[in-house]
């Protein structure tokens, strides 16, 4: 039977039922979020004359969380706009609305009294085959299924979404003793496809996969950092990016999720999980215990690990437990890994160290494993479920059983012997088998070490998804220092950025024209897309700026050059050129992708010209680009200024979209032409898909434009006196406006007497004349330094 979801209700509305129904929203799924009534009037309400019974007070609660939910930062809605997706109302009187739902999500308070009540009443107005699902994250399937009837059973089961669920990409699926295959099958493609998350089938065991998991993770480093005289500082620098982890590494992620939701779920494991070999780590160190009686649990209290003291950031002592100034933490293993780029690439390196930070990777790395491995078949029967629950739910770049291959199978044994820790029997069965990994590639594809079968196995669901991973060394076909081209099949290349962060230099250049060149001769089409953090955060900045301080402005001007002539010619090549944008697309990285012939963009994409904050406008072909297309939104009788300065101001204010759909309303990705993907797994095969479904329609090369209407004096004009009054209010600096002045002159196409139609080349011509004289101006020097120094913008 073939399901639709076009309607869903989310029974509970607090930070995470909010959540939900914003990511359904988010896919363009119809939602119904429904909370209980308040039992007692707000002072407001009384004020006003209402009662219990008046809607306003009724729907308090669910409204109040939800537009909380609208405001906060990260937004968990992609655009504003598809919040109208959402009607709100209450479980008393509102309850009948599920019978029209095609899926039920039950997200109240984590107690099992409560969900069975809830689901007594679910039961009463649900069709019979509708899904019904608890986002619990630890009480058990089986016990909230009991006593339903047996097409509940057969429909229930659990899914744990993680917050924030726009965000993180983890989806675990609980079956119950009764649920059906093709429930499990349906939810978890599904989750892949539309939620764009990594789903994964857990066991009802307590806390799942990514829980159970990720909190034995952070108890055994509590244990650890008193064990190894380690400051929580120094735990935050060793479990960070160093490593492939988030910013936050360890303490300040406690402090982000909240303490006390961190021991709800250790205390669970503690109660549920007798037979756990290490039952005792899961009991809370007595600094814990301590904080959660201050109510130091981070920062919703305002203080937990770290405390903000002004504009100080102070760090807990566990041996006082006192507050004080944080410390720089630093190693010298740490030190040896600064040249290797991958995280996956270091781990072989920190395990050999001889300072304190090697030993804590050898006791940290050895424990892991152990658990990890003493989970199977407890938890799931296949460890690479583990690795992609610790990928999507907590950020982790690399799983611990692809952390053990990057080590070595049989050294992380060895070393596992020597921390006096036993890896689990099948782990020494497979390596007796003569199976010297967990994971291993062929033809594209990754393969697993079954452990019930004794052999490898293809890892399912890939066939939807391009890894490049797997396929850069079989099938590269050129490459150079800073890029790679692979032949993804079918006729159709792949350009990957190798550079640092993806910037783009020379060599990316270089590896842009070449690609484009292979593709006119034999192929049928081009992606240029990565599998990294960011799709690009723009121009190489440091060349820029070396180039600018030592006055060499005729290679500066080749530069630019060289990066307008790249630009156009993956506008006007004879193949479809395909951008597929993801994570950070700033500066050059979105220029490139509006001068692409489509983008086909990860929903979470934040995308803008931002060349402003740096003291320049956009010279790679982005201030044209936006004077293109405010002229093609020219229509007779409209004021034309009014949409030029829309696009002025979007470039001016240095706007970022923080995700595609904004995209489209700051004039970045254009409707009709650009296409948004929710999961990014499968973005450069939708690309590949969207190349050759143009190349088999018959691609024309375009013809270069010279119809370009600019409005010379009359924009001008406006513009500079809109500067002036900046100026005098205080609200921009002189610096500014003498970016400001240029961007305009640039966009109203110079001071030409009368509107005008003039070609691109013009418009470049312009735009690169302007960003030559701003980067001989020293408070641009000074803006582009403190940027290469200090990561953010300087205001001068």
């Amino acid at each position: 039977m073939k399901r639709n979801i076009k309607k869903v209700a989310v029974i509970g509305s607090g930070i995470m039922g909010s959540g939900i129904a914003c990511h359904f929203a988010n896919i363009g799924v119809e939602v119904i979020l429904l909370d209980i009534t308040p039992n007692e009037l707000t002072e407001s309400e009384i004020k006003k004359g209402l009662t219990l019974e008046s809607k306003l007070v009724r729907n308090r609660l669910v409204n109040d969380h939800l537009a909380t939910a609208l405001k906060s930062k990260p937004s968990p809605i992609y655009h504003q706009s598809f919040a109208s997706r959402i009607s709100t109302g209450n479980t008393t009187d509102d309850m009948a609305k599920i019978a029209s739902c095609d899926w039920i999500i039950e997200v109240v308070v984590e107690r099992l009294d409560v969900k069975k009540s809830v689901f007594e009443q679910i039961e009463k107005y649900r069709k019979p085959g509708t899904l019904i699902t608890s986002n619990t994250s630890g009480i058990p399937i089986h016990f909230m299924s009991e006593g339903r009837t047996e097409d509940f059973q057969k429909h229930f089961c659990g899914t744990h979404f993680f917050n924030p669920a726009r965000y993180l990409k983890l989806f675990e699926i609980i079956p119950g003793p009764q649920t059906s295959t093709e429930v499990l099958d349906f939810l978890n493609g599904y989750g892949e496809k539309f939620l764009g998350k990594t789903s994964v089938v857990a066991k009802d065991t307590p806390a799942f996969i990514g829980n159970r998991i990720g909190i034995f993770g952070i108890m055994s480093l509590f244990h650890q950092v008193k064990e190894l005289g380690l400051t929580i500082e120094e735990v935050d620098k060793l479990t960070g990016p160093v490593i492939g982890r988030p910013k936050s590494a360890t303490f300040r992620t406690v402090d982000v999720v909240g303490l006390d939701t961190l021991v709800h779920v250790a205390n669970g494991i503690y109660e549920n999980c007798k037979a756990d070999e290490v039952l005792e780590l899961f009991k809370l160190p007595d600094f814990i215990n301590k904080m959660m009686e201050n109510k130091w649990l981070g920062s919703k209290t305002n203080q937990g690990f770290y405390k903000k003291e002004g504009k100080e950031i102070l760090s807990l002592d566990l041996n006082t437990l006192e507050y004080r100034a944080a410390k720089k933490a630093s190693f010298s293993t740490l030190e040896l890994t600064k040249t290797i780029d991958k995280p996956i690439d270091r781990f072989k390196v920190l395990i050999t160290g001889k300072d304190k930070a090697g030993e804590f990777y050898r006791k940290n790395f050895a424990s892991m494993f152990t658990y990890c491995s003493n989970r199977i078949p407890e938890i799931t029967d296949a460890f690479y479920k583990i690795d992609d629950a610790m990928k999507a739910g907590f950020g982790w770049e690399n799983g611990p059983f692809e952390i053990w291959d990057a080590i070595g199978v049989q050294k992380g044994f060895e070393m596992m012997q020597a921390e006096g820790f036993q890896p689990a029997s099948w782990v020494t069965e497979m390596i007796a088998l003569g199976n010297t990994t967990f994971y291993s590639v062929k033809e594209g594809a990754t393969y697993f070490y079954n452990i019930e079968k004794k052999q490898t196995e293809k890892i399912p669901g890939q066939d939807a998804f391009i890894i490049l991973n797997n396929i850069r060394e079989s099938k590269k076909v050129w490459n150079n220092s800073e890029s790679i081209i692979t032949d993804l099949g079918d006729g159709i290349i792949n350009l990957e950025f190798t550079s640092k962060m993806n910037s783009i230099g020379a060599g990316v250049l270089q590896g842009i024209n070449k690609a484009i060149d292979m593709a006119e001769k034999g192929y049928e089409g081009l992606v240029i897309g990565n599998q990294g953090t960011n799709f690009s955060v723009g121009a190489n900045l440091a060349m820029i700026f070396m180039l600018a301080v030592e006055q060499e402005y005729d290679e500066l001007n080749m530069a630019i050059k060289m990066f307008q002539d790249t630009m156009m010619r993956c506008r006007y090549s004879s193949i479809p050129v395909i951008a597929a944008p993801h994570g950070m697309t700033l500066g050059g990285g979105c220029e490139l992708t509006m001068h692409s012939d489509r983008a086909v963009a990860a929903a979470e994409t934040y995308i803008g010209l931002v060349e402003f904050g740096v003291g320049v406008i956009p010279g790679g072909g982005g201030s044209k680009e936006m004077a293109l297309r405010a002229s093609d939104l020219f229509r007779k009788n409209d004021v034309e200024l009014n949409v030029l300065q829309e696009y002025f101001l979007t470039v001016g204010m240095a706007k970022v979209a923080t995700s595609a759909y904004e995209a489209f309303d700051i004039g970045v990705l254009q409707k009709g032409r650009d296409i948004v993907v929710v999961n990014k797994d499968r973005q450069i095969a939708t690309a590949k898909q969207v190349a050759l479904q143009m190349a088999n329609q018959g691609y024309t090369q375009p013809v270069r434009r010279n119809d370009i209407k600019v409005l010379g004096k009359q924009a001008l004009g406006m513009f500079l006196v809109g500067t002036d009054q900046m100026v005098a209010g205080q609200f921009i600096s002189e610096h500014d406006q003498k970016i400001a002045n240029k961007l305009a002159y640039v966009m109203a196409g110079g001071d030409l007497s009368e509107p005008n139609l003039v070609s691109e080349q013009y418009l470049l011509d312009l735009e690169r004349e302007a960003f030559l004289s701003l980067c001989t101006e020293r408070k641009t020097l000074e803006r582009i330094q403190f940027m290469l120094t200090k990561g953010k913008p300087l205001r001068n």
